[in-house]
C-alpha cells in the first residue's frame, strides 16, 4: 500500500510533532525533510561546499540532537535557496514518499514541489509569536541562553526568506487542508490532522 502524506509550515508551527505522531497513528514511515536541510547547514558551517555536501549526504547524518541548535538552523534556510542544493535533495524525498507502508513527509514544499500528487496534505501554521515562543521555551529547555526578542526576529526573517524565495517558496497547497495551531494543544491539533486524512483515505 502506497499512501503519501505531505505536511508543510513554518518553522516551530508544530509540523513535525504532528507528523510524528500521524505515522505513528497509521504504521507509517516519518521523514523529517528539515533535517536533510539541517545537515547540509552542518557541512556549510564546517566550510564545505553545499552543493556537495548535498549530492553526498549520508542518511545516518539525519541526527535531529547534533542538528537541533539555532547556528543550525540559520545555515539550513541559508542552503534551502540555493536550487542545486533543493534539486540533489528531491530524488531522495521522492522515494521516500512512495515507499510501501506509507509515508509522512513533512516540510515546508513537500504538498506543493516534492509530492504535489499526495493522497493527503496538511499546512500546519500558527502566529510567529506563539511560534517564536515555543522555540524559546525549546532552546531554554536544552540549557541555551537565547533571548526572546531575537528568537522572534529570527522566526520572522526566516519566514520571510522561506515565503519570498524564488525556488520553490512556502505557501499552502491549494488541496491541504490548514490546521492552526496557535490556540490548540498538541492533542487537538493531531486529531485535527488526522481527521484530515482520514477524510482523504
Amino acid at each position: 500500500m502506497i499512501f503519501t502524506i505531505a505536511i508543510d509550515g513554518p518553522a516551530a508551527a508544530g509540523k513535525g510533532t504532528i507528523a510524528r505522531a500521524v505515522a505513528s497513528h497509521f504504521g507509517f514511515a516519518h521523514l523529517d525533510t528539515g533535517l536533510l536541510y539541517r545537515a547540509v547547514g552542518r557541512h556549510l558551517l564546517d566550510g564545505e561546499d553545499p552543493v556537495q555536501a548535498a549530492r553526498a549526504l549520508d542518511p545516518a547524518e539525519l541526527d535531529e540532537g547534533a542538528l537541533r541548535t539555532p547556528e543550525v538552523a540559520q545555515a539550513a534556510s541559508e542552503v534551502a535557496v540555493l536550487p542545486e542544493v533543493r534539486a540533489a535533495l528531491v530524488d531522495f524525498q521522492r522515494g521516500f514518499a512512495r515507499r510501501e507502508g506509507g509515508a509522512v513527509l513533512d516540510g515546508r514544499d513537500i504538498g506543493t514541489v516534492i509530492c504535489p500528487l499526495a493522497e493527503a496534505k496538511l499546512f500546519v501554521t500558527a502566529s510567529a509569536e506563539v511560534r517564536a515562543q515555543r522555540r524559546f521555551d525549546e532552546l531554554i529547555g536544552k540549557g541555551l541562553d537565547v533571548d526572546y526578542d531575537k528568537v522572534l526576529e529570527d522566526v520572522r526573517a526566516r519566514d520571510a526568506r522561506d515565503m519570498s524565495r524564488a525556488e520553490a517558496p512556502l505557501v499552502a497547497a491549494e488541496d491541504a487542508t490548514v490546521v492552526d495551531t496557535s490556540e490548540m494543544a498538541i492533542a487537538g491539533a493531531v486529531a485535527a490532522a488526522i481527521a484530515a486524512v482520514e477524510a482523504r483515505r
